[in-house]
């Protein structure tokens, strides 16, 4: 939802937000929306008026709390947030989300030791969670641990084999890592995530690269070489005319 949204709802919902959104359906999914959205923007104000509303509807409800809870990390308040969360799993130990949102707090903290051993824990439990193991990978990536995110990242593509970012990340990931053996791992991988989305030029440009570099490599014989040539020139031509297509629509 667009600050627009934000500042629309903010707008109405002091004089009478009942029945602003009274017609809409489902209002209180709006309610909800809009605090996360007021949160994003730095709108204390709103987030709490939506929220007064939501605590009013639903005493009592765990998804309310964790709403609360977000409040206060966005007021930088982690140590009452982690409360917050903690009373929610005392009741409830299979909550993700609040498992997630304390996770949350650690990365905000820049504690990212402790949030990977208490991301590690969690995917133990539930193993099919693309997002936290996305978000693992993301943490191991800051640590420069290439390893380990490159593991996370091909748990990922085992369960999306036809998500095209996923193996754009994970050839960077391979790119970075170096080596002519990764180098090559990285080039087929950016390969893959073209023929997923042609429009994707994060990984026309890492084909390019990896391609150029291989090339460039003093280990591989002429063939390998003279291939690859042909690749990073492949790459090339579609990103000229890539550009040359967008900066035509500029002109229109």
């Amino acid at each position: 939802m667009s600050i627009d949204h934000v500042l629309m709802f903010r707008l109405t919902l002091y004089w009478n937000i009942k029945t602003v959104l009274f017609l809409l359906c489902p209002v209180w999914i709006i309610y909800e929306q809009v605090m996360i959205a007021a949160l994003d923007c730095s709108r204390d104000d709103l987030a709490w008026t939506c929220l007064q509303e939501l605590k009013r509807q639903f005493p009592g409800s765990q998804r309310v709390k964790r709403l609360a809870g977000m409040r206060l990390e966005a007021l930088e308040k982690y140590e009452d947030a982690s409360k917050q969360y903690d009373s929610i799993l005392q009741d409830d130990p299979t909550n993700t989300a609040a498992r997630k949102r304390k996770i949350s707090i650690l990365k905000a903290q820049g504690k990212s030791v402790e949030a990977i051993r208490e991301l590690n824990e969690y995917l133990e439990q539930f193993v099919g969670d693309q997002e936290a193991w996305h978000e693992l990978s993301e943490l191991y990536i800051n640590e420069h641990d290439y390893g380990k995110a490159a593991f996370c990242l091909e748990e990922l593509m085992m369960t999306n084999p036809h998500n095209h970012l996923y193996c754009e990340q994970y050839a960077e990931v391979k790119y970075t890592q170096g080596g002519l053996e990764n180098l090559e791992l990285s080039r087929k991988y950016f390969a893959q995530a073209l023929k997923l989305n042609n429009r994707n030029m994060r990984a026309l440009f890492g084909l390019y690269m990896s391609a150029s570099h291989i090339a460039a490599s003093p280990k591989v014989n002429a063939t390998v070489k003279k291939a690859n040539v042909k690749y990073a020139a492949w790459a090339t031509n579609q990103i000229n005319r890539a550009y040359q297509v967008r900066y035509a629509s500029c002109l229109l």
